[in-house]
Formats: C-alpha cells, sequence, structure tokens
C-alpha cells in the first residue's frame, strides 16, 4: 500500500475528488523519493540506522497536510515538495529521539532504532535527520528556515515539559495541553504554513492554516494518547500504555485522577502509583480502559478537531477545502 493510500484510508477521507486523489498520490511519492535521497550515506550502516524508521512505514500525515494545503493555491511544486520532505525528517528525527526517552521497543510494527541499534546511535541518528531537514530548508531561503527553527524551539521545549510535571500553581489540564500545542502542533502547524506559503496562498489563508495546522496536531495527539490506552501492540505496532508506564499524565488520566467519585479510589491510586511494575500496569490499563474519563477524553478530542474545521469556514468550498475539513474530524476519529 501506498503512503497516500495508508494515510487517506486511515483517515477516511472519502470525499476525495478523483483528480485531487491522484494529486495526492503523485506527491507523497515525490516526497517518499526525496525522502529515500535524504536518508541514504555514504556509509552503509548509517543509511541503514537513518532509513530505519522510514522503512518501516507510516502514514506521511504531515506531508499530506502540506500537500493539501497547498491545493489552497497553485498546487504542487518543488518548493512544496522540498517543504514536505524538511517537515518528515523533522518528525522522523524527533521519533529516534521520542523512542530513546521513552525506552521504547516498537516502533511502527518494527524493532525501534534504540532497541535495534542502540541509545547513543538512535541519538545520533536523529540529530543527523534534524540536520538533513535543516539542509532541506536552507534551500528554502530565510523565512524559510527561520519557520523551522522556530518551530524545532517549540517541538524540543514540548518535549522537556512533557518529561516534567506541571510546576506548582499550573492547572495541570493547561499545562498538558499546552505541551500538546508544542510537542506536536508546531510541526504540523508548519507542515500546513509551508504548504500555503510556497503555493502563493494570500497572508491571510497562510495565517489561516497554520492556525488550522496547530489545532490539527492537537486533536491528533489527544487521539494518539487515547490509542495508547487503547489499542493493543499488533494494531498500533506500539506498546500499548507507555504513556501510563512512564508516568506520562495524558488526557484520560488527568480526568480519572480528578474524579471525586468513591468507586474511581482504585484507580486513583493506581495512577499514583509505579507502574512499572508489570502486574499493576496491568490493572490500571484495564480499568482505565472502562472508565468513563474515555469518553470525556474522546469528546474533548473532537471537539479540538471541530475547531480546526470551522477555522477553514473563511476559506469558502472547494475539493481541498472539504478534504480538510474531512481530515480534522479523521484525525480525532482514529481512535473510535
Amino acid at each position: 500500500m501506498t503512503p497516500a493510500a495508508r494515510a487517506m484510508g486511515s483517515l477516511a477521507l472519502p470525499s476525495l475528488s478523483p483528480e485531487l486523489a491522484a494529486r495526492l498520490q503523485e506527491g507523497l511519492a515525490d516526497v517518499d523519493r526525496c525522502l529515500r535521497e535524504r536518508v541514504d550515506h555514504e556509509d552503509p550502516f548509517i543509511a541503514q540506522a537513518s532509513g530505519h524508521l522510514s522503512a518501516a512505514g507510516g502514514k506521511r500525515f504531515r506531508p499530506l497536510l502540506t500537500l493539501l494545503a497547498a491545493e489552497l493555491g497553485s498546487g504542487r511544486n518543488e518548493q512544496v515538495v522540498a517543504a514536505a520532505t524538511g517537515v518528515e525528517l523533522t518528525h522522523l528525527a524527533s521519533l529516534y529521539h521520542d523512542d530513546v526517552m521513552d525506552e521504547a521497543s516498537v516502533r511502527r510494527g518494527a524493532p525501534s532504532a534504540n532497541a535495534r541499534y542502540d541509545n547513543s546511535t538512535a541519538i545520533l541518528v536523529g540529530d543527523l535527520l534534524f540536520a538533513r531537514a535543516s539542509e532541506v530548508i536552507a534551500d528554502l531561503g530565510a523565512d524559510a528556515v527561520r519557520i523551522q527553527s522556530l518551530t524545532f524551539v517549540r517541538l524540543c521545549t514540548g518535549q522537556i515539559r512533557d518529561d516534567r510535571p506541571p510546576p506548582a500553581g499550573a492547572d495541570p489540564m493547561d499545562y498538558y495541553l499546552g505541551v500538546l500545542a508544542e510537542k506536536t502542533g508546531s510541526l504540523f502547524a508548519t507542515a500546513a504554513h509551508y504548504g500555503a506559503l510556497f503555493s502563493g496562498c494570500p497572508p491571510e489563508t497562510v495565517e489561516i492554516m497554520r492556525q488550522y495546522g496547530e489545532r490539527l496536531g492537537i486533536a491528533f495527539q489527544l487521539a494518539d494518547d487515547l490509542l495508547d490506552i487503547e489499542s493493543e501492540s499488533r494494531e498500533s505496532g506500539k506498546t500499548p500504555g507507555t504513556d501510563l508506564r512512564e508516568g506520562v499524565d495524558t488526557l484520560p488520566v488527568l480526568y480519572a485522577k480528578a474524579s471525586t467519585d468513591p468507586a474511581d479510589e482504585r484507580l486513583r491510586t493506581l495512577l499514583q502509583s509505579d507502574l512499572r511494575d508489570d502486574t499493576l500496569h496491568a490493572e490500571a490499563l484495564d480499568m482505565l480502559r472502562g472508565h468513563a474519563a474515555m469518553q470525556r477524553a474522546r469528546e474533548h478530542t473532537n471537539a479540538v478537531a471541530r475547531e480546526a474545521r470551522d477555522l477553514l469556514e473563511p476559506l469558502g468550498d472547494g475539493d481541498a477545502q472539504e478534504a480538510l475539513r474531512a481530515l480534522a474530524l479523521g484525525v480525532a476519529n482514529r481512535a473510535t
């Protein structure tokens, strides 16, 4: 299955016209070719390690967003493809670092880079891919470099804050949603921003797409948090309950912890425990899966997706606008 088919199939985009679907297929094929060129290296070991996660698959959501945003302007061109490639390289690089931080063993149904090689190699390959992304974006001009730099700052800030508890006096929910805007929303925002910018859209459209991308990214991460709890490893390609084991308070956990229902006392106790213990982790995961906090988190996810969709209202109607609206809801409904 091609990357475009994986992306559009998993996000349920039935409204795509045949012409738009064909253009997206062609665009993602261009991005894949560019990716392969950029992750290649004269040293066979470096080439293999750099291409490890890219070869494992992935749905290419972020390049798809860049290509869709470009449809609001003059459409795909060399700059749009390069920007989409730079965004995906940035994303891939972040995955190498994420897996080291999470001590993950599986990614996309295959051994994670740190499991396949070691932590040092995974970190250095992630750094190499970040450099490759910068190399691609540098050819797009000073504005693109500035956008990439600011995105990288926000992405790293979000990852740092994600690894730490909220400061004293901070609202845990607001803190967590802010982290999502930085660590995930920022790159989605840039993906949409680049697509509109390099296809010649007017500044008003570019700004709408930046805002849309950020809300879309938050909805994407909220849905991912639900999937982390709901899915089995054979479905998601990742070990379920990773955030729970690492003590990361995702939205369902925050809702469960805030419960005052006496019937939730055992779950609240578990969520305050060291869930690196396999028995406690399995019990907490099972209880959380059946808890009302999951439905509340799902409703919140859908609300953020609708906010993203509604931002598109000033752009009118058309194949691309309809696809972008469907994309927002499709991202949220990955968890159901």
